[in-house]
């Protein structure tokens, strides 16, 4: 049987009706031309070298008004074609050949592997995820069209029904109304988001998906734990959390303020207090029942004391629970709006929420009225564990040097010395001393400069918040133990009196390596000891170490720093968390979540999971409820698995061929980036790296400093540049050289090993692999005929001429003879998409070397050329 056979269905179906609208709008003629181009793209994909050739001839003679439909046309197809596809994960037939779930799977492989009952209760219950939702790379996608493509998915799932003819004529007509409004609405949107536009967004994603997905993944996980163990899960489980950056994170984001942090906290409230509204507003609806215990008809009666004992004792303590909701519902919708209100803010911490929902289950559980109690009252008893009143935890992210700049400012202004040329015992000194002072050291009547308040102002924001309201600190680029008490320090002098946790974050080669010794010396002081309460939060950066060594240095060096963290941690009795800020796409250590997951070392998933979704890939994950809890059960089966059936450590030959393996790539790698002075001006030439400023993508600029040069772009714009062109030069530069040089010493068949033993090293090569069958040789060489100089022609060639190598030793490791033969699902995916992406590609060449001719191009090329690369990251399915 032809598993795929639906998914061509669907896209041809949605294609079709593209092809009407675009037929109604701009005539057969047209259509007719749109209809060619893909033929030859598909053509030439195959080989035909004639029809390759027809194609970039017919794409270089489009007239200028042609340039943004044809553009436009090949755009949306590739977004309907997603729509499609993220249906097929879901559909009923995809469904019915899963099988009974990555959670019943895996704790079937525990049961198999003996693994004693017991310590899987205990394991699940001490489950502990926590996904933090990102703003970056945001959304090339407008909110719009993800609106008009959940639709298409709702109607998707309705043909599958066995329908009347006449009610399956009304869907197609509904999926042609929603197609045509997309193709008459623009794809990009006019301005930036900003950070409270993106907060929101992100706000939309659990009302829409998540609010309903969890207490439904939290139901089947209860029932695979019942079934295969006989235990149910705390009322209060929550093995899943979330949090978000969106509001919060500053760290090189001047439109992120103290101001935007309060408003999105209020935000949040906003929602959360809208939504369990609505909850309750059910609940009292549903719990009709006048069966209850002692204590809850004690409860009720101290609501209704006029009339004694309620005959609804459940809806009068229910009904007073969703008045104090509306009254706080007013009140935050004042403060958010700036107004005065009289509405009181009643609802301002979880207990109260959960108190009177808990006494209401446990009422009826004693009241054998257990099939009530673990309906929508237990989902909604879930859903406070797990978001609470806030929503959405907000993490803060600020970079190191703001900090070191504000303390030097206060050192100054008292006449101490400049704390900044301060050695870095001086530092710890300092800061030591005055963590344990009990007077202030901010000065009365001090104007600090705008950047110091502004930090300032931001640790104000949080004093005013009760803990619950956050996730924790993280410090970019931290390098030293004073980098986080300086941030314990700025919080305690502005008045936040509960230990947030502080997480430094290591990001560069050079800070992996000497993260470990970072923390051991925090873990030495008796006040940091103390302040962290058993628990320590670690961030790893995927996509700065990458961009600062390439894909195999980077990954060599978060391995070892993560694994020496953990012995560390163990050592010291303390809990760690490990958070791993991963991108969506591969060059930033995006990729298969499961496999990550199983690909790091033993243990380091024992303190629990925090890991960054990003931009598009929230979409893609989370974007469907039932999309959602397919990705819920496979983050829970993951670290389930992993911290009951870890991976194998590697054997020290292993060690020694990684260890070669990154340096010699780590060298090759800046050896092309920092030291070849023809690189930079390539880049930019053969990249749509500039214009990619003109696309209003998130609301962070795309470089860290305004003047910087390629250092200081951000990993994002990085990634996304080189996406663009098909070369995708970060996520493979140097992985050749390191792993021709093992092979030279003899050593290839201790890779083979490593590939069959070791997931961390299978993950790097799988990692590869996905972005070889994503490049495109002849697409790339393309970009450079038409927009390199001669004399920079050469260093394409050699770059074209290394992937190709690349390319053939990944075969020859993988013992394979073409790419991803065991992934048929993605080799799928990819081909579906090809025959429309093509053409974006050869289209969006032409448009750049139109536009870098006249200088300022017309507005409609322009916007055309911003199709391009919004339809290109659609087709490769992922920005940045």
């Amino acid at each position: 049987m032809d598993n795929h056979a639906p998914l061509r269905a669907n896209v041809g179906l949605l294609g079709q009706l593209l092809g009407e609208a675009i037929k109604d709008h701009l005539g057969a003629e047209f259509l007719d031309k749109i209809e060619t181009i893909r033929q030859l793209a598909k053509s030439a994909r195959q080989g035909n070298e004639q029809d390759e050739t027809r194609l970039i001839d017919t794409l270089k003679q489009l007239s200028d008004d042609e340039l943004l439909p044809v553009a436009r046309a090949f755009s949306q197809f590739l977004n309907l074609a997603n729509v499609a596809e993220q249906f097929h994960t879901i559909s009923r037939q995809t469904q019915r050949n899963a099988g009974a779930g990555p959670i019943h799977e895996v704790l079937q492989r525990l049961k198999a592997a003996q693994i004693e009952p017991e310590r899987i209760t205990a394991a699940l219950s001490e489950l502990d995820i926590d996904l933090v939702l990102t703003a970056h790379p945001t959304e090339v996608t407008r909110r719009t069209f993800i609106h008009k493509h959940v639709q298409l998915n709702d109607c998707l799932a309705a043909l599958e029904l066995d329908l009347p003819s006449n009610e399956h004529a009304e869907l197609i007509a509904r999926i042609e109304q929603l197609i045509t409004q997309g193709w008459h609405s623009k794809e990009i949107r006019s301005q930036r988001p900003t950070p409270v536009d993106e907060a929101r967004w992100g706000f939309a994603v659990i009302e829409n998906s998540l609010w309903p997905a969890l207490p439904q993944f939290m139901r089947q996980l209860e029932q695979q734990t019942q079934a295969e163990l006989g235990v149910r899960l705390p009322l209060d489980a929550a093995p899943i959390r979330f949090t978000s950056w969106m509001g919060g994170d500053r760290d090189g984001n001047p439109f992120v303020t103290a101001q935007v942090t309060e408003e999105v906290l209020l935000l949040g409230r906003w929602v959360a207090s809208s939504l369990f509204l609505s909850d309750i507003q059910e609940l009292v609806s549903e719990l009709s029942m006048s069966e209850a215990s002692d204590e809850l008809i004690l409860a009720s009666q101290s609501l209704t004391p006029s009339r004694g004992e309620s005959d609804e004792p459940y809806r009068a303590l229910l009904r007073k629970l969703r008045e104090d909701l509306r009254e706080t519902l007013l009140h935050l919708n004042a403060k958010v709006q700036g107004q005065n209100t009289d509405a009181r803010d009643l609802i301002t911490h979880n207990e109260q929420l959960r108190q009177p929902l808990e006494l209401c289950y446990r009422s009826l559980q004693a009241c054998g009225l257990g099939k009530i109690a673990d309906g929508l009252l237990l989902d909604v008893i879930r859903k406070v564990a797990c978001f609470g009143i806030h929503l959405l935890k907000l993490d803060i992210r600020q970079d190191g040097e703001r900090h070191a700049k504000a303390l030097a400012e206060i050192t100054r202004y008292l006449g101490l010395g400049d704390y900044s040329e301060w050695s870095e015992a001086d530092k710890q000194a300092f800061l030591l001393n005055e963590l344990a002072s009990r007077r202030p050291l901010l000065p009365h009547h001090w104007q600090a400069s705008a950047d110091t308040q502004e930090v300032l102002a931001t640790c104000q924001v949080i004093a005013q918040h009760p803990p619950e309201a956050f996730g924790i600190y993280i410090i970019s680029m931290a390098s030293a133990p004073s980098d986080v008490l300086a941030v314990q320090l700025l919080l305690k002098e502005n008045g936040v009196d509960f230990a947030l946790p502080v997480a430094p974050l290591f990001e560069t080669l050079d800070d992996l390596n000497k993260g470990a010794e970072v923390i051991k010396q925090l873990y030495s002081l008796p006040w940091y000891r103390g302040y962290l309460a058993g628990r320590q939060y670690v961030m790893i950066g995927y996509s700065d170490s990458a961009k600062d060594a390439g894909m195999m240095a980077a990954g060599w060096a978060q391995y070892s720093a993560m694994e020496k963290l953990v012995a560390l941690s163990e050592q010291a009795q303390i809990k760690l968390t490990l958070f791993h800020g991963r991108g969506g796409s591969l060059g930033r250590g995006g990729g298969p979540a499961h496999q990550a997951i199983l690909a790091q070392p033993p243990g380091s998933t024992q303190g629990g999971l925090r890991v960054t979704e990003q931009g598009e890939m929230i979409r893609f994950k989370f974007g469907l409820p039932k999309v959602a809890l397919d990705s819920l059960a496979l983050y829970a089966s993951a670290v389930l698995e992993a911290n009951l059936l870890p991976p194998p450590e590697p054997e020290p030959q292993w060690r020694k061929i990684m260890d070669t393996l990154s340096e010699v790539s780590c060298a090759h790698y800046r050896a092309l980036i920092r030291d070849e002075p023809d690189f930079v001006p390539y880049f930019r030439a053969a990249t749509p790296e500039l214009e990619l400023g003109k696309l209003p993508l998130g609301s962070r600029p795309a470089k860290r400093k305004a003047d910087g040069g390629v250092e200081s772009l951000r990993a994002i714009p990085w990634i996304f540049a080189w996406t663009q062109n098909r070369l995708m030069l970060p996520a493979w530069l140097g992985a050749h050289k390191g792993l021709a040089a093992v092979i030279a010493e003899g050593q290839e068949s201790t890779l083979l090993a490593m590939n069959k033993g070791w997931p961390f090293f299978r993950a790097r090569l799988d990692m590869l692999e996905m972005v070889f069958l994503k490049t495109d040789i002849s697409l790339a060489a393309y970009y450079d005929a038409l927009l390199v100089p001669d004399e920079l022609k050469p260093l394409g060639k050699r770059l074209r001429n290394e992937l190709r190598d690349s390319m053939a030793l990944i075969l020859q490791l993988k013992e394979q003879a073409e790419l991803l033969v065991s992934e048929p699902w993605i080799k799928e995916s990819i081909k579906l998409r090809n025959p429309y992406t093509d053409p974006l590609n050869v289209l969006q060449a032409e448009l750049l070397k139109r536009s870098r001719q006249q200088g300022d191009i017309h507005p409609v090329l322009d916007q055309a050329l911003m199709v391009t690369i919004a339809g290109i990251a659609a087709g490769m399915r992922n920005t940045g």
